[in-house]
């Protein structure tokens, strides 16, 4: 990863009058994102809770956090790319792209070309279980990339499924499983209601590629209904979803199910509580992602960024904590990364990059981003994003 070859080859073809048209900033890629897509597609990702005040004031609470630039210090570069290690890995950078469903709506590459501009922009990766492809294609795609697995958790009764499931991604190459624990349902959220438009209930592959692929889910299937799970797709599209998102949140005590499945490290996605945050440490847990969902589950809320500190404070010591929720530029990955978060799950500049060209597109917003950050620290007077460089004392909190 050289951020700063982005920043040069930009300069030199523009010397040769040769202009990207992907553009720079989060509101470039955003409005040219709505251009190309449908309006499902584009309700569906832009999209969140109730009148969006959560969504909203995730980014303004971001603006609340200024920093506190040094001077007269030796920084020739930031190390964006510190020799650490999340969850007991070797992570490629602190960033990674957040569990993004139904990729396939917003370009035909989908989840592969997501994954492997992860691969290629040295991000990591974590594949969504509402992926519109299977657990081995995407893999493939990513490579020798590094990826976490996301898991919208089944109901106890699928453990079987469940268990296919982990087993898969364990064999696929998937390193951390990422539990997400506040869409048991799909939240209230008035654009996909104005449009009428679920994916999940499309008579599609769509968002469901991965238990479609699942051979025992597809063994269930045809038992229950005489027919493969591709020649009921009306049928057995839905009938996943309903596993996916079953209406009912798992317990504590669950948690034992998936240790017997996963013998990696597991990751609690959703925690935005402190006591929430003391019960993962209690049970065991490897980290937690601090996450409102984008704004898109429950609407006003309090907002990620505004409950990461007193969450890393509580249990910064005691596992990893990572961070979701809010950001659209490098100094936002900057700001979560200062108030503790080990890596930074970034979804929606992803899915806008994915719109604008696939792959390409993704690869495009993944290195500005890369960028944005490593300039930001250098030009703060940080030399890495190590807690002992890039910490709450570069920051200061305007109310």
């Amino acid at each position: 990863m050289e951020p700063a070859k982005l920043i040069a080859e930009t300069f030199e073809n523009g010397c040769n009058n040769e202009f990207t048209t992907f553009g720079f900033r989060f509101s470039q890629w955003e409005e040219k994102a709505r251009q190309i897509l449908s309006a499902n597609s584009y309700g569906y990702v832009k999209g969140s809770a109730g009148d969006g005040y959560t969504d909203n004031q995730e980014c303004q609470d971001f603006k609340k956090w200024h920093f506190v630039p040094r001077r007269l210090v030796p920084v020739a570069q930031c190390d964006v790319v510190p020799k650490y290690k999340v969850l007991g890995q070797n992570v490629p950078s602190p960033i990674a792209v957040a569990p993004i469903g139904v990729n396939t709506i917003f370009h035909r590459e989908g989840e592969c070309g997501m994954s492997a501009a992860a691969k290629e922009a040295g991000v990591t990766y974590i594949m969504s279980s509402a992926s519109s492809t299977s657990l081995e294609d995407v893999a493939k795609a990513n490579g020798d990339g590094h990826r976490f697995f996301q898991l919208y958790w089944p109901p106890n009764e699928c453990n079987d499924v469940t268990a296919s499931i982990l087993r898969r991604a364990k064999q696929a190459g998937f390193t951390a499983l990422v539990v997400t624990l506040d869409t048991y349902t799909l939240g209230y959220r008035p654009t996909d209601l104005n449009h009428g438009f679920n994916p999940f209930l499309l008579p599609e592959i769509t968002g469901c590629g991965l238990g479609l692929s699942d051979p025992v889910f597809q063994e269930q299937f045809k038992q229950k209904h005489g027919k493969t799970v591709m020649e009921d797709l009306a049928t057995s599209a839905p009938e996943w979803a309903s596993k996916m998102f079953c209406g009912a949140g798992h317990s504590w005590d669950d948690l034992k199910y998936l240790r017997e499945y996963w013998d990696g490290p597991i990751v609690l996605k959703g925690i935005m509580d402190v006591e929430d945050a003391k019960l993962a440490v209690k049970h065991g847990m490897d980290g937690i992602v601090v996450s409102s969902h984008g704004g898109r589950q429950v609407n006003d809320s309090v907002s990620s960024i505004e409950v990461l500190p007193e969450i890393v404070d509580a249990v910064g010591d005691k596992l990893d904590v990572l961070f979701d929720s809010g950001i659209r530029s490098g100094t936002d990955i900057a700001k979560a990364l200062a108030l503790g978060a080990k890596m930074v799950l970034v979804g929606r500049p992803c899915v806008y990059g994915l719109a604008m060209g696939g792959q390409k597109g993704a690869l495009h917003v993944l290195r500005c981003l890369l960028a944005d950050l490593e300039l930001s620290m250098r030009l703060c007077g940080v030399a890495s994003i190590e807690k002992e460089e890039l910490n709450p004392s570069r920051l200061r909190l305007v109310k």
